[in-house]
């Protein structure tokens, strides 16, 4: 199966370099720009997977929003985002990945010469969903956005989920022969249930390691049983945030049987809106990129505050010596 390249997706791919006291930061991006006054759709992929996650997704949206754009980042120690010097132990807490995310999105107004922020819809699977539930909650981007899209996340289920993940993790192939059987067994494993998908974001995903001995040079490039200790902090608090943040709300799952108590009792009250594809794996977006698109495009729309026409003030009308 070949691979499709970012290309197909995005119009250009971005290098923002940031440096602290110990390290300098290399965020990878893609980038789709907004026409005009059109939304700028932010995602947030999950842990170790890459911005390419989204690409499919990417498609469909402008289908529907030609002038939309898209803006998707790879994580630290995910995709091509490089730290120099390479550090022991990575820090992927959720607050340094919040901090990341609203880095690259103020780095890409500058490198774009955008004199303002357009509008944002945050979307985020997984930990990408506390990420970006995260930085709606800090209120950083100020009135930028309009809503925020968490996709098969929620704190209840992911935190008891975490008991299986060692293994989840035993069971993966340590790596693979060639770029294309490594699609195919995200494919055949049902992980990515989208060909067309899975040839465009697994490739991100692998590295060539010449310098091994095995048959299996393609290795995956996130250690993800390194992550663990951040595990529980990246879902901690998740369900209150979600709620509680500014902005328009929308969570996407593979199952109601992943709703926690928080969030049911949410839902009986209003406070965001629910969509529930039983036919999708974890990774919806992936697996559904057109259905996922129609309900998040929608979900713009009813968030738009352009879209909002007010009713004339009396005194102008009178002003203006119109019988009221």
């Amino acid at each position: 199966m070949d691979q499709i390249p970012w290309t197909t997706y995005f119009e250009r791919e971005l290098f923002l370099e940031s440096t602290t006291e110990s390290i300098t930061i290399v965020h990878h991006a893609y980038l789709t720009s907004p026409v005009g006054a059109a939304p700028l759709f932010v995602t947030h992929h999950g842990a170790g997977s890459s911005g390419l996650s989204f690409a499919a997704l990417t498609a469909e949206i402008r289908k529907r929003l030609p002038s939309a754009g898209i803006l998707s980042l790879d994580a630290r120690g995910h995709g091509f985002t490089k730290i120099t010097p390479e550090p022991d132990t990575l820090d992927l807490s959720l607050g340094t990945l919040s901090t990341d995310l609203l880095s690259v999105i103020d780095q890409t107004r500058i490198k774009m010469g955008w004199k303002e922020l357009p509008a944002l819809i945050l979307i985020g699977h997984s930990l990408g969903g506390a990420v970006v539930t995260d930085v709606a909650k800090t209120g950083k981007l100020g009135s930028s956005v309009l809503g925020y899209a968490v996709l098969d996340v929620v704190e209840g289920s992911a935190i008891d989920a975490l008991q299986s993940m060692q293994t989840y993790l035993s069971t993966r192939p340590l790596g693979f022969p060639s770029l294309e059987s490594g699609i195919e067994w995200h494919i055949r494993s049902r992980t990515i249930r989208n060909s067309i998908s899975a040839r465009t974001s697994v490739p991100a995903l692998l590295k060539h390691d010449e310098e091994m001995r095995s048959s299996r040079q393609w290795t995956w490039r996130t250690d993800l049983a390194a992550t663990q200790p951040f595990w529980e902090g990246w879902f901690v608090g998740l369900s209150k945030k979600f709620l509680e943040a500014r902005g328009g709300k929308l969570l996407l799952l593979a199952g109601t049987d992943r709703l926690d108590k928080e969030l049911t009792i949410g839902q009986m009250q209003g406070k965001y809106a629910l969509q529930v594809f039983p036919e999708a794996g974890h990774f919806i977006h992936e697996d559904l990129p057109e259905k996922t698109a129609m309900v998040i495009v929608d979900f713009y729309k009813r968030n738009d505050r352009s879209a909002l026409v007010l009713p004339p003030k009396v005194s102008d009308m009178l002003r203006a010596g119109k019988k009221v």
